[in-house]
This record gives structure tokens, C-alpha cells and sequence, in this order.
């Protein structure tokens, strides 16, 4: 009884020593969470990010998992319970700051510690292969017929695939109110619905349709860029008669508490990683920019995304 008492208490120390406290000369496994389910764009995002970790701290371990829910606000809030844990990354970006205005979240990122932003992608309109709708006029048409035909997929409510539906539907003359939005909790629900025929069409960032476009399975109508993307056959929204342009935006932040140290090494560590040839290549392949920022930088940029994001959804009815 004792031995097995003492081999509990030996486990036990070693998960937590996997799980918190400070970084620890960078031996101690690190954790990157994807507050969202597996193939979309924080999933997509976190696993690049894992591989080119690993080719710059090929000594220190690090492991994805998949907090999915409510626009990344339920993992967020599971990342507020870790405070000070300096071997914890939580990918997010523009997505989770309209989550937490339309959710009410009592938990917002004033409770983490800004990391870095590291990628902006522009957004897709895409319709499965068979739809009839051959343009974003065809679209436009069928929507001021009836709204309520026009079922839209896309990530969470509130979050930049929403907002483009709604910024697209305001262009047309259309009431964003009268959106027919079904939020899906990852990229890859929202691709099998409309591989499914599902849905009428779908929003979401580029890097998460191209391959289906490329193969014919997807139609692409417009991208959100002021110009046309290389290497996408796809036409920009404002060449489809919308005035909309907008670019989605992913980063890393830590658990709120964190030392200056352990902020440091992590801000080192991401730097390092951005700077490597496999992030660069994945950059690349995934029609991503780079749009690298740490430090003070992005907590003001973080500050000024939350004013703009509230003001758009609040325009579009999404909060009261």
C-alpha cells in the first residue's frame, strides 16, 4: 500500500509539472490550445504552429488541444483558471473579440497576457460545386427575393465570418438582421455542410476553402481583399458590386499573472518560431500574411480591435 501511495504521489507530480507553474529553463512541455474544434482556423493555426515549434525547440515538447465552444469564449475562460502558467498558449484572434460582445462573456482577454499576433488571411464566399448561384450577383438577387432562403455557414456567432455576412447583406441593401447565419464551432463542420449541400453558402477564411475551390468541389464567389489573391481563381467581393473589404486576423495570448519572465521567453519563443522556414513556408502554402506583432504593440492593438468589433456587430443588431 505504501509503494503504490508513493508511485500515486510520483504521477501526480509529474503531471503537474507538465501542466503549470513557470517555464522552467524550457524543458517543461508546452501547450498550445485551440479553442475551437479540430479544421478550422485556430486548429489550423495552432498544429502549424506546433511543427515549426518543434523545429526551433526540438528539446522542449509541445502538444495541441481543442477547447470548442462559443466562439473560443468557453476556452478562454478555461485559460483565465491558469493563471501565471507560463507553458500555456491559447490561439485567437478576431473571431473571439466579437465572441466575447455577443456571448456577454464574463471572462475578456484583460484576464490574459498579450503574446503576439502573428497572421491576418482575408475571407472566402464560397457555394458548393452544383449550386445555381454562379456570382455574388446571383447571390444579392436571391437574397433580397427572401433572406430567409439563403442559409450562410460560418464560424461562430459574432465572430469574422458573421461579420463579413452581415457587412455583404448591408452592401446589397439587404437588413444584416435578417441574416439566415448558422454558426458552426470549426471550419471543418461548416465544410461538411456545404459538401453536404446543406447550406446555401459559406464564409470563412481563405486558407480553409482554397484546396476545396482548387479541386472543383467548391465554387468561390469573392474574396475579401482590395485585390485578387495569386494562385485562387476567385473574383474580390467589391468586383461583385459589395463594398467590403476585411481581413480576419489570429495571435497567441497566455494565461493572465504571467511574470516578466516567463512572458519573455514565450514572446522569444513565438519570435523564434515566426522566424523559422517551416512557419514561413505554411505561411505561404496557406495564403496567409504575415502580420507579426508582440509586447505593447499588440496589447494596443488588442485594445483598439475590441472598440472597432463592437461598434461593427452592435451596427449589425448581433448586441443589444
Amino acid at each position: 500500500m505504501r509503494l503504490r501511495i508513493i508511485a500515486a504521489l510520483a504521477a501526480f507530480s509529474v503531471a503537474l509539472a507538465g501542466c503549470g507553474g513557470g517555464s522552467g529553463g524550457g524543458t517543461t512541455t508546452l501547450r498550445i490550445m485551440a479553442p475551437a474544434s479540430p479544421g478550422g482556423g485556430w486548429d489550423q493555426t495552432s498544429r502549424t504552429a506546433e511543427q515549426a515549434l518543434k523545429s526551433v525547440a526540438p528539446d522542449r515538447g509541445v502538444e495541441v488541444f481543442n477547447v470548442p465552444g462559443a466562439g473560443g469564449t468557453i476556452g478562454l475562460a478555461q485559460l483565465a483558471g491558469e493563471k501565471g502558467n507560463g507553458n500555456l498558449l491559447m490561439t485567437m484572434g478576431l473571431v473571439m473579440v466579437g465572441a466575447i460582445e455577443q456571448n456577454k462573456s464574463k471572462v475578456t482577454l484583460a484576464e490574459t497576457t498579450p503574446i503576439a499576433k502573428l497572421t491576418e488571411e482575408y475571407e472566402i464566399v464560397v457555394v458548393p460545386a452544383e449550386s445555381p448561384l454562379q456570382s455574388l450577383q446571383d447571390l444579392v438577387a436571391a437574397w433580397k427575393a427572401d433572406p430567409a432562403k439563403v442559409s450562410v455557414a460560418g464560424g461562430s456567432a459574432g465572430g469574422t465570418d458573421h461579420i463579413v455576412a452581415g457587412l455583404m447583406a448591408k452592401a446589397a441593401g439587404v437588413d444584416p438582421k435578417q441574416v439566415n447565419y448558422i454558426a458552426h464551432s470549426g471550419g471543418g463542420e461548416a465544410l461538411n455542410a456545404l459538401l453536404g449541400n446543406k447550406v446555401t453558402i459559406g464564409v470563412s477564411g481563405v486558407g480553409e476553402f482554397a484546396e476545396h475551390v482548387k479541386s472543383g468541389k467548391l465554387r468561390a464567389l469573392g474574396v475579401t481583399s482590395g485585390e485578387r489573391l495569386p494562385d485562387l481563381d476567385a473574383p474580390t467581393v467589391k468586383e461583385g458590386g459589395l463594398d467590403v473589404e476585411l481581413a480576419n486576423w489570429r495571435g497567441f495570448v497566455a494565461p493572465g499573472g504571467l511574470d516578466d519572465a516567463d512572458r519573455q521567453a514565450l514572446t522569444d519563443l513565438v519570435t523564434k518560431m515566426r522566424d523559422s522556414q517551416p512557419w514561413k513556408d505554411a505561411v505561404a502554402k496557406n495564403g496567409w500574411i504575415d502580420s507579426f506583432m508582440t509586447g505593447q504593440e499588440f496589447d494596443a492593438y488588442l485594445k483598439s480591435e475590441e472598440t472597432r468589433v463592437k461598434g461593427i456587430i452592435a451596427e449589425m443588431g448581433l448586441v443589444s
